[in-house]
């Protein structure tokens, strides 16, 4: 009796003989055989669609517009992007090529970079390789063998993962003449791939490591379709309109100088002045919610980083000084001197919850190729706080956090998402701590009837979190609020309150942002609005302008009524055209225009024209001082 599988599909239990392919199995339950899908999911494993079948379980079909689906599909664009790279520059030796969340790249060891020409021309051969339709023919073979196999094409990149692969077998895709490892799964054919763009170059140093070779790395996506990729690429132009950096310059909000070093912003006084509506904004929400204000300082002994764990599983993003023969770590975090307030006294269950807030900067060594503008930078201010609870609380105060965190974002005009990040590899603290923790932010969220994905691995190393990411106006997802359960510091911290029993006992600590780092949600801000903020946000709220230099005396009473009204105003008294003065404002993106000539002087009123409009209304400034009022008040 020749062997067979019991394959569960479409609700129903089919037996196959073995060695049978998903592909077999898709045509013969009357699934169409289109390029829609890419790949198999057998027993929770991705398995080709030309992989013979030799155990028995549930087989789904991975469509390309899936999550995986796409995924796959980008890998194996990065694949043919390589091969028509070798075919073009046989030189160039072949490292590693992911996909990502927009796309794919491939870093390439050459003997000069790459220039935009040279995208140009292996955009054209990829084209070809597609329109060749070229199976992926998956390859097992021993490790030795395979290490010899790349030894002979001189392919050293690959040697060096092969000799940290502990398996004895390995997996190498081919297609066409090009072969590479890879764990797969990969589309069946080239052919499956309709749309793709190589979109930029950069600089990539091998794992990462600013002691190893540079690398050239090319950066394309891949859709599904044409009008998805059409799509992306407007978002991109978009993007590109709206990136901080440049609005920053234009809007002259704040600057990096290597003359004080990378990933250092200087704040000028319109970008300061965002910073401090921001800041004070969050002033306000903190107070209404209970929240106590604290400031730590911005070095603490060595010790006391040890004693925390940040030492051994952090120090590698801190910096250290010396005073007094005293070693400190400058804060990368600001948990340890809370923790120090709460300490500075015996503690009764009937204080409980504490919530301490600080705007507190920071300073982290991030490496220089991954600094970007307000995005990505060394020194920068956190709405840090820490709740200290008890066990009881925590739900509670895990409801609260994200209640608040909503309304932050709907305040703002973001959508989010939701992941609970789990333990990581590199950690502290026991396992009964890790499952408390992990289950009282998930009872939460299941609470609240929220949606959210699990984010293996990705918590803190002292507990895990809940991260919130934004959707901005172009749909882009930005990392910024963060809500962390840790029963580990609290331990290692000996933090105790007086419960109603009169034993001591322990509390728990949340560590949370709203906003995450103040940079890099206003650099978030920026692209979000385009650099038109909302009138409640906006640096200069409103420019009074003249048509002739004969109305500047008036100009200047109705500069003073709006500023002694609260109104952020700026004056262009300038003997220039009003067209000239007015092109200015719309550059600078300010949200009023308040024009004055010979009528408004006469009349004592004022004519507006509003951002975004081309038409004026003349009224008197009282009437638009209600507007404006209104407007700030509903922060529209």
């Amino acid at each position: 009796m020749k062997p067979s599988v019991e394959i569960h599909i479409n609700g129903e239990k089919k037996v196959y003989p073995a060695g049978v392919t998903p592909r077999d199995i898709l045509r013969d339950n009357g699934i169409e055989d289109s390029r829609d899908m890419v790949a198999a999911d057998l027993n929770g494993h991705a398995v080709d669609l030309s992989t013979p079948l030799t155990e028995s379980g549930p087989l789904n079909f991975i469509s390309v517009r899936s999550a995986k689906g796409l995924e796959i599909l980008r890998h194996s664009t990065s694949h043919v992007m390589a091969q028509a790279v070798q075919e073009l520059f046989p030189d160039v030796k072949i490292t590693i090529g992911p996909a990502v969340e927009e796309g794919f790249y491939y870093d390439f060891d050459t003997p000069r970079p790459f220039t935009p020409e040279d995208l140009e021309l292996i955009e054209s051969r990829m084209r070809e390789i597609v329109k060749g339709e070229l199976p992926f023919r998956r390859i097992v073979m021993p490790r030795n063998e395979a290490i010899g196999f790349f030894q002979e094409k001189s392919e050293t990149y690959k040697v060096e993962l092969l000799d940290q692969i502990e398996s004895e077998e390995v997996s190498l895709y081919a297609q066409g003449g090009f072969t590479d490892l890879c764990r797969g799964p990969h589309i069946p054919d080239t052919g499956y791939i309709r749309a793709f763009k190589l979109t930029k170059l950069a600089g990539a140093y091998w794992r990462g490591d600013e002691r190893n070779p540079m690398l050239q790395r090319v950066y394309g996506t891949a859709f599904p379709s044409h009008e998805d990729l059409k799509h992306y690429l407007h978002v991109l132009e978009e993007a590109k309109k709206r990136d901080h950096r440049k609005l920053g310059r234009e809007l002259d909000l704040f600057s990096v100088s290597d003359d004080v070093g990378p990933g250092l912003v200087i704040w000028h006084p319109k970008g300061a002045l965002l910073r401090h509506l921001i800041e004070e904004f969050e002033r306000r929400e903190h107070l209404k919610r209970g929240y106590q204000f604290v400031i730590g300082p911005q070095i603490l002994k060595k010790d006391l980083w040890e004693r925390s764990g940040h030492f051994d599983n952090y120090r590698e993003q801190m910096y250290f000084t010396t005073v007094d023969g005293v070693d400190y770590g400058i804060k990368p975090m600001n948990c340890l001197a809370h923790m120090q307030v709460y300490k500075s006294k015996i503690r009764s269950y009937r204080e409980l919850p504490l919530r301490f807030f600080e705007l507190g900067t920071v300073l982290r060594h991030e490496k220089s190729g991954v600094l970007h503008g307000l995005l990505r930078v060394r020194q920068f201010t956190q709405d840090d706080a820490h709740i200290l609870c008890t066990p009881e609380q925590l739900n509670d105060e895990i409801i609260g956090i994200v209640k608040f965190v909503r309304d932050v974002m709907e305040i703002f005009g973001f959508d989010y998402t939701m992941e609970l990040s789990t333990r990581p590899e590199k950690s502290i603290g026991t396992d009964e701590d890790w499952d408390r923790a992990t289950t009282a932010l998930e009872k939460a969220l299941q609470d609240l009837g929220a949606a959210y994905e699990i984010n293996e691995g990705d918590g803190a190393f002292y507990g895990p979190k809940i991260d919130i990411k934004l959707k901005d106006a172009l749909s882009r997802s930005w990392q910024c609020a963060t809500i962390q359960c840790d029963f580990t510091l609290p331990e290692r911290f000996d933090l105790t309150y007086v419960d109603s029993d009169g034993e001591r006992k322990r509390p728990v600590m949340i560590h949370r942002v709203v906003l995450g780092a103040i940079e890099r949600f206003l650099g978030v801000l920026v692209e979000h609005y385009a650099g038109a903020f909302p009138l409640w946000l906006s640096p200069a709220q409103a420019v009074v302008m003249t048509i002739t230099e004969r109305q500047n005396p008036y100009a200047r009473e109705v500069v003073e009524r709006l500023k002694a009204h609260g109104v952020r105003v700026e004056v262009d008294l300038r003997n220039e055209k009003i067209g000239f003065k007015i092109r200015e404002a719309r550059g600078q993106k300010i949200p009023y225009m308040v024009i004055i000539g010979d009528k408004e002087m006469e009349s004592g009123t004022i004519a507006i024209r509003k951002r975004g409009e081309d038409s004026t209304a003349g009224m008197p400034v009282e009437t638009f001082l209600k507007q404006f009022d209104q407007e700030v008040e509903n922060r529209s």
